[in-house]
């Protein structure tokens, strides 16, 4: 059990405190392993000595919540596991600043908006006093307003990072990356244009997931469906022969944007329509009925108004079935006020007059009273619930509108790269392996490539200007290139190459690409990022492919996917080799914790309440991929764990064990049949939790150490006393504090990843170092002990113990109340199990005398007389 790096082989004087307490320890040690850098990583490396960590970069504009310290301390269990190991552990933290949250934080925190065809001030301070209302406040650049993005993340970051230090995360500080900062928007860039220059990246004007409010495109992982009240509406599109065929239909509003009926081609009731036009009522355009087998018998008329575009099945029929396009709802989630080239007829026009401008909403209103007051509608509306498609961060429903972006192939319109992202799964091991079929199932379900620009300010720009032809008109399928020099970049602030700023958006000049690219698709590069991908290679192959990607199960469809598809792109391998799959926190009635529903428990109240170590040990109580409930009985478990870890090792100590008695080669010393039950026991414990770990399965390897100590404490520690006194002779002494050393050096090694702040401390009381750099237990130097132990005799000495104290509490006298006969009845084995440890059995319940009885039931303590009470 040699340790290594900070660890040391010279023996320290034992310096235990009078009264061992938690409080306080976080600050202590905190300090002193940053000061010390227990936790660097140690670049000058090779690959097969490092352990290196994905580690998820958490919003620090967001609210602190204890599903931080849930997941988190879960992958700081395993750190501090492989450390002990002897891998170098590459263990960093980012802070995701790019996206949403900073960006709506940032303008309300100091009153401003931006505007990137603002010019950069390099002067701007924002007011002292932010204006209340949005229209008051200050208008500032792009580049002014991540400025302030950065200034007010740095002081966000700050929160976060003193409740992951409280909290023990091992990581290096000293590895720290922003996903907004010049690195990360390089690198983001980069990865951009190598998947534009390898055919991975394309532009393309097609139908978009619109959020009408934010004015941006949505890709289908931030999708949510959101069960909403509804109506059918059922009217008639006019055939040849001046007959009706009915529809119905959830969204009236979109009539004047059909631009087919559709029913399945088995559909007896509509075959003979199929290649004829209808004619729609108020609008009076004509269009063709369809065969698709998309189109359901049994779901209202069974024949479908498509609409351009209402949802993503009306898409997939405009895209197989070659429909025009004619879209009527604008980016503002209004309808677009000129009328239709396609409505021709007087009355078509005057009634599409009637709905220009509206909402969606109002336009749904006023579509219903045309078609009431025109004796089109067919019955009243059929009100339902049904599902609707939001941005899983906006407040209104989703629109479908015809916009240009920019796309990352995906395999959603490719069945060779959908295959080969499977297999790329398929090279990582998902703990729990269930969850892996979560990462295939949404990968046979894409539609669709990844729509990766957004139509927001704060984010990393895409990196592309088009040139302008004499009459202005943009040339998009020629983009002019930044050079890797240039990178990270503007277009919207900064000139085309060639070009300079009195040329754009002029004849002949440049146009600068307004949009961002989405959050995920710098996200999906923290591998790329925190690796040094493309600055510095000889390093990136020294973490690459990393070893564990921990995060949520709720997003292995948006940060595990994209950064296998951007791994897969750029690197042509996996990003990981493990993936820790964390579960969601459960409120007590079992709903999951968040911000929108106020069940949200903020972390600082329950670290300064019951420490460190107990949160820790909740969060490590629970396996990956298990949802798991806050339950502060369990913190309370674990802060009694900690207490009683301070004083058992207090104990200990005070009984005499010393460095110099820590078994590290020659057990000879160990003579006692009790002393290498413990011993035989132990090496189970360190083989158990080893493998334990090995599997990730953490929660056993705490489970298995933690019921190991409570025997030990309970009832070896209790049992030997007598001996580690002298009690027994100097031989006896030295087997016992051989076996009380030994264990008690193991136990806080097992203990180390779970709880670090009491372990160190104790450490610290007869060890030089740190306990978080000695070495992780083995069972090499107790093998010749174990193979000879019997490890059931502490069990069965410990349970006759029980006994005699029971007899006393029920006689209602004090343990060191003398025995002065009893009997205990067994069966055979387990009375020669006695007989070897009779000795400390005796003393230990201070018992004048034992009979040992065979029988063929359970172990029994009978007939025990105790000496009188004391006067």
């Amino acid at each position: 059990m040699a340790e290594h790096d900070l660890g040391t082989d010279t023996p320290t004087t034992v310096n235990v405190p009078d009264k061992p307490a938690l409080e306080g320890l976080e600050d202590i040690h905190s300090r002193r392993w940053r000061e010390e850098g227990t936790y660097a990583f140690n670049p000058d490396t090779v690959r097969e000595q490092v352990y290196s960590i994905d580690t998820p970069p958490p919003t620090a504009s967001g609210s602190l919540h204890v599903g931080h310290m849930f997941s988190y301390t879960q992958t700081d269990v395993l750190a501090r596991y492989q450390r002990m190991r002897g891998r170098n552990v590459f263990y960093p933290m980012g802070w995701d600043d790019n996206g949403l949250p900073t960006e709506r934080r940032v303008q309300n925190y100091y009153g401003v908006r931006c505007d990137p065809s603002v010019p950069y001030d390099p002067d701007y301070r924002p007011p002292a006093k932010p204006a209340k209302n949005q229209r008051d406040f200050d208008v500032v650049s792009r580049r002014n307003f991540i400025e302030l993005c950065e200034e007010l993340a740095s002081e966000d970051e700050k929160v976060f990072e003193n409740l992951f230090t409280t909290l023990g995360l091992s990581v290096d500080w000293d590895l720290t990356y922003r996903t907004i900062d010049d690195a990360s928007r390089a690198v983001s860039q980069r990865a951009f244009l190598a998947n534009l220059t390898a055919g991975d990246a394309y532009l393309a004007e097609a139908p978009t997931l619109w959020d009408v409010t934010f004015r941006t495109a949505v890709a289908q992982a931030e999708l949510e469906d959101r069960e909403m009240p509804g109506a059918y509406y059922r009217y008639g599109f006019n055939t040849p022969g001046g007959d009706k065929v009915y529809i119905e239909t959830t969204r009236p509003e979109l009539l004047p944007a059909c631009v087919a009926l559709v029913a399945h081609p088995d559909d007896e009731r509509y075959q003979p329509l199929f290649g004829t036009k209808v004619t729609s009522p108020l609008f009076g355009v004509e269009v063709e009925v369809k065969a698709h087998p998309l189109a359901k018998p049994d779901k209202g008329a069974g024949i479908a108004m498509v609409c351009t575009f209402g949802d993503l099945t009306d898409v997939t029929w405009w895209r197989e079935l070659q429909l025009p396009t004619r879209a009527i709802v604008g980016r503002d989630g209004r309808i677009i006020a000129e009328t239709p080239e396609w409505i021709t007829s007087d009355e078509g026009k005057a009634n599409y007059a009637e709905l220009a401008g509206k909402t969606v909403f109002s336009a749904k209103e006023k579509v219903v009273e045309l078609l009431g007051a025109a004796g089109e509608l067919d019955g009243e509306p059929k009100t339902m619930m049904h599902p609707v498609n939001f941005y899983e961060k906006g407040d209104k429903p989703l629109e479908v509108v015809t916009s240009r972006q920019w796309y990352i192939r995906n395999g959603g319109r490719d069945e060779e790269r959908r295959a080969r992202l499977i297999g790329r799964g398929q090279e990582i091991d998902f703990h729990p392996s269930f969850m892996r079929s979560r990462y295939e199932n949404w990968i046979e379900g894409l539609n669709g490539d990844w729509l990766i620009s957004r139509q927001r300010f704060f984010g990393v720009p895409i990196p592309v200007w088009y040139p302008l032809d004499d009459a202005g008109e943009p040339d998009y399928e020629h983009p002019i290139l930044p050079g890797d020099g240039m990178l990270p970049v503007d277009p919207a602030a900064e000139p085309a190459p060639g070009y300079d700023e009195s040329q754009r958006d002029a004849p002949g000049g440049f146009i600068g690409d307004t949009d961002v690219l989405d959050t995920w698709a710098t996200s999906s590069l923290t591998p790329q990022i925190v690796g040094r991908w493309s600055r510095d290679e000889d390093f990136f192959a020294k973490v690459f492919p990393f070893d564990l990607r921990p995060q949520g199960h709720d997003i292995i469809r948006t940060w595990l996917f994209s950064s296998v598809v951007r791994a897969d792109a750029l690197q042509e391998a996996a990003p990981w080799k493990h993936a820790a799959i964390s579960g969601w926190i459960l409120d007590p009635d079992r709903k999951k914790m968040s911000k929108s529903k106020g069940n949200v428990v903020v972390p600082t109240d329950v670290l300064e309440q019951f420490g460190s170590d107990a949160v820790r040990y909740w969060a490590a109580s629970a396996k990956l991929g298990a949802d798991t409930a806050y339950e502060v009985a369990q913190m309370k478990i674990g802060r009694r764990l900690a207490i009683k870890l301070l004083n058992a090792s207090k104990f200990v100590l005070n009984l005499g064990a010393t460095e110099a008695s820590v078994i590290t080669g020659d057990a000879s010393v160990v003579t006692n049949p009790l002393d290498k039950s413990l011993l035989g026991q132990l090496a189970d414990v360190v083989e158990q939790a080893t493998a334990a770990f090995e599997n990730y399965d953490y929660a056993r390897a705490l489970q298995i150490t933690e019921s190991f100590f409570w025997s030990f404490t309970d009832d070896y520690v209790e049992l030997v006393k007598d001996r580690a006194y002298g009690g027994a002779g100097e031989a006896e002494q030295a087997s016992v504090l051989a076996a009380l050393a030994t264990t008690l050096d193991a136990l806080l090694r097992l203990f180390a990843p779970f709880l670090p702040f009491a372990t160190e401390e104790v450490w610290t009381w007869w060890r030089a170092g740190s306990v978080h750099r000695a070495e992780w237990p083995g069972a090499q130097a107790l093998a010749g002990i174990a193979a000879a132990a019997d490890k059931d005799l502490l069990g069965t000495v410990g349970l006759a113990l029980g006994g005699l104290r029971k007899a006393k509490s029920e006689a209602k006298v004090k343990q060191r109340t003398e025995v002065l006969s009893a009997v205990v009845t067994a069966p055979a084995a387990l009375i020669a199990q006695l007989r070897a440890g009779e000795g400390d059995l005796k003393a230990a319940g201070n018992a004048r005398a034992l009979t040992f009885e065979e029988s063929d039931g359970d172990l029994t303590v009978k007939s025990v007389e105790l000496a009188p009470a004391e006067a």
